[in-house]
């Protein structure tokens, strides 16, 4: 998703090319920050950013809205299940445990991407398992994003306590730049900030940086209105049930799928017991972002690496045999490799129809 950046608080460009990250809705280039002149803080309609998170709803509880004038406020546009927000939140939590006294708010936007984190209930339950303790914002009609002209997750907005935006950057990386920005901005505002020491953050599980020496897939959507490099034979029988069949071979960064499924805008539903995904990657880890039957019975999968169960390979979300359940509508873990990273096939198969497939990430 793109949005254009000629409204709202960022009037310039605030950042100069740098490495290249892949974001949830894209690729995308992920800058250095700026701090300074290039920033404008004014919308068309006079309406500052502290002001508008002030009157924005719904907060989320348990931490409902918080107190945002005379603070530093570092707003995160998100959402739970893109691995690129995700990778973001050892950053986020360790900042707001750090200077959270020192006057700094951290606030997230959650900005959904698919139709299921629209719901209130589960993000709640999401935020919570993640163990984010800061207020978020439930997003779901993007007036908060299209205020602020964000533009992917994560996205990051740097608020002094004046209540000017002094900085904006999108995509994973820059964290140590961006400490330093909020530790400037607290001095300005009169906090010392000298006794907070600059410890290392590290993500653990499936919050670990990504390998991004041998990330070489991007982000695969399984509905057909944003699907790529499909390789069943014959394509998609679009809005129906149908057998598909798996291709006869899978070259790198292409997928396919086998058994009964049907294929919608978003994402597939599969229709039987044996309905499967394949993927040829190149990465650390892969995700698959699942939506579990209605009903709310768990479903088991099997994932298999190159036609074998996974062993020291399995991700957070399978064991390694390469089982693994399905209960809430999430991103899942399937495969973390612990040796040289190489070319893989990795398939996954469900045992029961309903399964909804919305796309495949990689780490």
């Amino acid at each position: 998703m793109t949005t254009n950046r000629s409204l709202g608080f960022i009037a310039a460009a605030l950042m100069t090319a740098g490495s290249t990250t892949a974001l949830c809705c894209r690729e995308a280039l992920a800058r250095p920050l700026q701090d300074g002149d290039a920033v404008a803080a004014a919308t068309p309609s006079r309406i500052g950013p502290i002001d508008l998170l002030e009157r924005a709803r719904p907060w989320l509880a348990p931490q409902g809205a918080p107190t945002l004038r005379g603070k530093v406020v570092l707003v995160n546009f998100w959402t739970y299940s893109c691995i690129n927000s995700l990778r973001a939140l050892p950053y986020l939590r360790a900042w707001s445990d750090r200077y959270g006294d020192k006057g700094l708010q951290v606030v997230g936007v959650h900005a959904p991407e698919f139709g299921f984190e629209h719901d209130p209930a589960k993000v709640r339950s999401a935020i919570a398992a993640l163990g984010i303790g800061y207020p978020n914002l439930q997003d779901n009609d993007y007036a908060i994003w299209s205020a602020f002209s964000n533009e992917g997750w994560p996205g990051f907005y740097f608020i002094d306590a004046k209540g000017q935006v002094r900085a904006y950057r999108v995509g994973e990386g820059g964290y140590d730049q961006a400490e330093q920005l909020l530790r400037k901005l607290l001095t300005e505002a009169g906090h010392d900030v000298s006794g907070v020491p600059l410890a290392s953050i590290t993500g653990q599980g499936i919050e670990a940086e990504a390998d991004w020496r041998n990330l070489k897939s991007p982000e695969a959507y399984l509905g057909y209105a944003k699907a790529a490099a499909f390789a069943s034979p014959g394509g998609f029988e679009r809005d129906a049930a149908h057998r598909y069949a798996p291709a006869r071979a899978l070259p790198l960064n292409r997928w396919d799928l086998s058994g009964d499924w049907s294929v919608g805008p978003d994402f597939a539903v599969s229709g039987g017991s044996d309905g499967a995904i394949r993927f040829r990657f190149h990465a650390r880890d892969a995700h698959f972002v699942l939506g579990a039957p209605a009903g709310g019975k768990p479903v088991r999968f099997r994932v298999t690496i190159d036609g074998a169960a996974p062993g020291a390979d399995h991700g957070a979300d399978t064991d390694a045999a390469g089982w693994g359940e399905l209960r809430q509508d999430r991103l899942y873990q399937i495969v973390r490799q612990h040796g040289a990273v190489t070319d893989r096939t990795v398939r996954i198969e469900f045992s029961q129809p309903g399964v909804r497939a919305y796309s495949v990430t990689f780490g």
